[in-house]
């Protein structure tokens, strides 16, 4: 499955890791859609009906259902697969470790494909909530690194991401943003943009789309690891896209006030403890020009969802290494947003239906209606949808 990453960075996996990324990428494809089906089957039809009174939250949920036998297959199942996609990719990527190097140096030094720029900032310490953790069960999570040239985590990740979506993050693996960049432009045209920041960018998979998208504006992506940072300068650099990355940490931004016009982040405010997320919020809304958007990317809060549904996502904290998961989306977004200083009127939320697995004509007959949560928003399974939602400053 690695073989979505295309670009001057690629490893070579052999036919043996190839055949066990395959396996893997099926693997969870069939856990996330088939078993999760029957997962809320059985507990709908055989569990809840037991109970004493309907659960009314996701935590009442997985009270009932964590000693139930098919629930603990599955997430036996989940887990194995997940530590699988990370071992499935990690020998190819430690045999290139060497020439990944050479290849990005090559990639910084060569300005006739791009102009995009990197900034590292050796004094800037990396929080805990990435440092400390393996993050989603990825040894090492993003920041780790032998020495001040290594991209290794970033290259990891991303040939992780290619296994783990099993083909629902399109053919680059920026589904996200290209279909937030398309929503955007197509709901809003008269919005220009000029300058463009992205928040908590890992391997810029999510940042290029808005390069793609508005031609004349200057986007940067930032984040805290600097393996991921370099990686994500030769993968734009390589695709032929100018972006500027930078380390620094989201929760104090190295930029004067009003300094941008859209403000973005795409699965990143779940990774960070409640009190980080609101001086992002807060951050957001100081650098954001008069007229400016802060857009957010993320899973659906559990206030609007079923008590199933929402334990099905808050199955990350519990299970995959995400202690913040479940607090994040235990939060309303439209409060976030009040709390930081955005007015109230300029909030909104929406769902924009993939591009990758609906096509531009249907996305766009479907932002001409009514958006409204549906089974599978924000889930990695077949017909995904995204969640975004965000404030007009």
């Amino acid at each position: 499955m690695t073989r979505l990453v295309t670009h001057d960075l690629a490893v070579h996996p052999t036919r043996n890791e190839r055949a066990a990324q395959d396996f893997t990428s099926s693997l969870r494809g069939h856990v996330l859609n088939h078993m999760a089906a029957q997962l809320k089957t059985r507990f709908e039809t055989e569990i809840a009906p037991r109970l004493p009174e309907p659960p009314t939250t996701g935590r009442a949920v997985h009270a009932a259902i964590r000693e139930d036998e098919y629930f603990r297959f599955y997430s036996a199942l989940r887990i194995g697969a997940q530590e699988m996609v990370w071992s499935s990719v990690g020998d190819a990527v430690a045999r290139d470790a060497e020439s990944l190097k050479a290849r990005a140096a090559a990639l910084s030094a060569d300005r006739s494909r791009a102009q995009g720029t990197l900034s590292l900032d050796p004094g800037l310490e990396v929080p805990r909530n990435v440092s400390a953790i393996d993050v989603h069960h990825m040894p090492g999570s993003y920041s780790a690194q032998a020495d001040e040239t290594d991209l290794a985590a970033g290259a990891v990740y991303e040939n992780g991401l290619s296994v783990f979506s099993f083909g629902l993050m399109g053919q680059n693996l920026d589904d996200i943003g290209e279909s937030s960049a398309f929503w955007l432009k197509t709901t809003h045209p008269e919005f220009q943009l000029k300058a463009i920041l992205d928040l908590g960018c890992s391997v810029g998979h999510q940042t290029l789309p808005w390069a793609r998208t508005y031609l004349d504006a200057t986007v940067t992506g930032i984040d805290v690891a600097a393996p991921c940072l370099r990686y994500a300068h030769g993968r734009a650099q390589s695709q032929g896209v100018t972006a500027h990355f930078v380390q620094a940490d989201a929760t104090a931004l190295p930029y004067p006030d009003a300094s941008f016009d859209l403000v973005y982040s795409s699965m990143f405010l779940h990774e960070l403890p409640l009190k980080d997320i609101r001086k992002v919020f807060a951050e957001a809304r100081r650098v954001l020009k008069p007229g400016g958007l802060m857009l957010h990317y993320e899973l659906p809060p559990n206030n609007q969802l079923s008590a199933f549904d929402g334990f099905y996502l808050d199955w990350d904290c519990w299970y995959n290494n995400e202690p913040f998961y479940k607090g994040y989306r235990d939060q309303d977004p439209a409060e976030l947003c009040a709390e930081a200083g955005f007015a109230p009127k300029g909030f909104f939320q929406t769902v924009v239906p993939s591009l990758a697995w609906y096509g531009e004509a249907a996305v766009a007959q479907a932002l001409a209606g009514p958006a409204s949560i549906g089974g599978n928003t924000g889930r990695l399974a077949d017909g995904v949808q995204w969640f975004v939602y965000g404030n007009w400053a």
